[in-house]
């Protein structure tokens, strides 16, 4: 795909797609071999495709039944031929196996892509959520959004 742009939109579905379908490895096929990834649960970082595909088996394997999609607003993208990058606020929302929506939550949501081949794959994904002054609890919905 030449425009850069539409290969990170194109991303995007993929990681949508493959987080409804628990799929993996078609989810794997987004991340380079090096990628460094922030997520907001448990741990500091995940150092490589490898380290990140057990978190991600984990997580799916977790689910059971449940399916999750995952929805993004505020999209914004820069993208250059061999460089790019994307942040979003993402919701994440759990089904159940009859089509009731169980939870929700929101996080902010980065990535950064550098070309492989021919191919935008994320080298760094970021997600957290804000931390409450008062509280110190995360924050898992914008204020005004569901």
């Amino acid at each position: 795909m030449r425009d850069p742009e539409k290969q990170v939109l194109r991303a995007i579905e993929t990681y949508k797609s493959a987080v409804l379908a628990k799929n993996a490895e078609a989810l794997m096929q987004l991340y380079d071999p090096e990628v460094r990834v922030f997520d907001t649960w448990g741990i500091w970082s995940y150092e490589g495709a490898a380290t990140w595909r057990i978190a991600i088996e984990g997580w799916f394997s977790s689910l059971g039944s449940e399916t999750v999609r995952v929805t993004f607003e505020d999209l914004r993208i820069t993208a250059e031929p061999s460089f790019a990058s994307m942040s979003a606020f993402a919701r994440y929302a759990a089904f159940s196996a009859q089509g009731e929506e169980l939870r929700a939550m929101q996080n902010r949501f980065t990535w950064v892509l550098k070309a492989s081949g021919h191919v935008l794959r994320v080298v760094h994904e970021h997600t957290s959520t804000p931390i409450g002054f008062e509280d110190t609890k995360a924050i898992f919905k914008r204020e005004g959004k569901s």
